[in-house]
């Protein structure tokens, strides 16, 4: 994912502004994760058809979006059933939903870099192989371990909260 770039730009704005640049989002997100003052909302859909929506810690790493959470939650359980979420949040100067897809990651090399990412923004978290340990999380993310998981973005949008404004939609390739 790194580098990723839009196939298709549609400009949302109704006030006649330029369509949002996809640098932008991808600077605020570089900027803003991992950081505790960073909300990002996690909405999945259980087998029920039912929505669900849980704050989540991300991190952001060369273009990848990771998450983590505990195996039995409900987050975890509806991602087990169907991989495809958003994430939304509000970050410096613009606010996005992105829609995509979530899978477990279980490569230990990566869980060791997310891991590294995770403790620079201040969560002591390390990787037993297989997972994320540490001697706390937020209560709603179920006891350790934590399965790691990588957010792949279908589709984007984003409004401007921070000269200059406008809001667009962005769409990214499926391989």
């Amino acid at each position: 994912m790194a580098g990723i770039e839009p196939t298709k730009t549609t400009n949302l704005d109704i006030y006649g502004c330029a369509p949002l640049l996809w640098s932008r989002a991808l600077d605020a997100l570089a900027a803003g994760l991992p950081s505790r003052d960073t909300l990002l909302i996690l909405g999945t859909t259980g087998p029920d058809g039912r929505p669900r929506a849980a704050g989540i810690g991300a991190v952001w790493n060369e273009g990848r979006l990771y998450f983590c959470s505990g195996p039995g939650t409900l987050k975890s359980r509806n991602l087990a059933s169907s991989p495809y979420c958003t994430v939304s949040g509000r970050l410096a100067g613009i606010d996005l939903v992105l829609e995509g897809e979530a899978h477990r990651v279980t490569d230990e090399k990566e869980l060791d870099e997310v891991a590294a990412l995770y403790r620079q923004g201040g969560w002591p978290a390390e990787s037993n192989g297989e997972a994320l340990t540490a001697p706390f999380s937020a209560p709603s993310a179920g006891p350790a371990p934590w399965h790691l998981h990588l957010f792949t973005i279908h589709k984007a949008i984003g409004v401007a909260t921070a000269e200059p404004y406008g809001a667009t939609k962005w769409d990214f390739a499926q391989e």
